[in-house]
């Protein structure tokens, strides 16, 4: 009998990076709805929890051009790269750096102006809990500001949760289908946003994304849902080819190819809260 509980998911940079286009898009739109910063003599201080290869996060520079900017994330892999890639001055004679840090658990050391958090809290338990000591952590006109998927029921996540869950895979993989679903509805986070004090702005978008390619949806998921599942796998290959060619013959009939490539709709969650000064 294998054990259902396993370590965090092991990351796979390069995976992640093949649909970088698509999965920078909503960041670039959560960006344009920030507001100013606090007035100050000092460049600005900003934290990206979830913070990846680093490609997101030296997108912050290109605004905050001498600001200091540190990415945070628990993935190894993922900092090793973004370390690689882009530690260091930044462009406009500011700094970026980057830490080893679980969201789950992260509180503000030193005071912000902005705490982004990219496609990453959807794998936060209780994440919500977090925002009160956030915002504290935060200069008074400072922003948090987050996008998560909203796509949990979409049948890309639904039939790995039940793919998960069939007898053959149970006791194996339990709820690693399903163990990343930690998202509120944009009426809740709204709510629990105003009542820490901020002028909040929540709303959703859904991108219908033109994925090229054979098994393009599958070859998506491998970057990010999937990660809990070949994490506790491990390197039983056998397993591993026999779990996805099940799941990529039930993403075949639920994403049909087009003339024109696959259609993907992928729903977003958006929230912009800035502290009152």
């Amino acid at each position: 009998m294998h054990s259902v509980h396993s370590a965090a998911p092991t990351w796979d940079p390069q995976q992640y990076l093949r649909h970088s286009g698509h999965r920078t898009r909503p960041f670039l739109d959560l960006l344009a709805r920030i507001p100013g910063l606090p007035a100050q003599d000092r460049p600005a201080r900003i934290a990206d929890l979830g913070s990846g290869p680093g490609n997101v996060t030296v997108l912050l520079a290109d605004r905050w051009t001498d600001a200091h900017i540190t990415g945070f994330d628990l993935s190894p892999e993922m900092l090793e790269r973004a370390e690689k890639d882009w530690a260091g001055t930044t462009r406009g004679g500011g700094w970026l750096d980057f830490r080893p840090a679980d969201a789950a658990h992260w509180t503000p050391d030193e005071p912000y102006d902005l705490i982004v958090s990219n496609a990453a809290l959807q794998w936060v338990p209780n994440h919500p809990e977090s925002f009160a000591a956030w915002i504290d952590g935060l200069h008074p006109g400072g922003t948090l500001a987050f996008q998560v998927p909203g796509n949990f029921t979409s049948p890309s996540h639904a039939l790995l949760g039940e793919l998960c869950e069939t007898p053959e895979w149970r006791a194996r993989l339990g709820d690693q289908g399903r163990r990343f679903v930690h998202v509120l509805d944009t009426e809740d986070y709204l709510t629990r946003l105003t009542g820490l004090g901020c002028e909040a702005d929540v709303w959703e978008t859904t991108y219908c994304q033109l994925l090229q390619g054979e098994d393009p949806v599958l070859d998506w998921v491998k970057g990010t849902a999937l990660r809990p599942v070949l994490t506790t796998l491990g390197d039983d290959e056998e397993a591993v080819d026999h779990f996805l060619a099940q799941y990529r013959a039930l993403l075949a009939e639920a994403y049909p190819p087009g003339p024109y490539g696959t259609v993907f709709p992928f729903r977003r969650l958006f929230a912009v809260a800035r502290k009152r000064s």
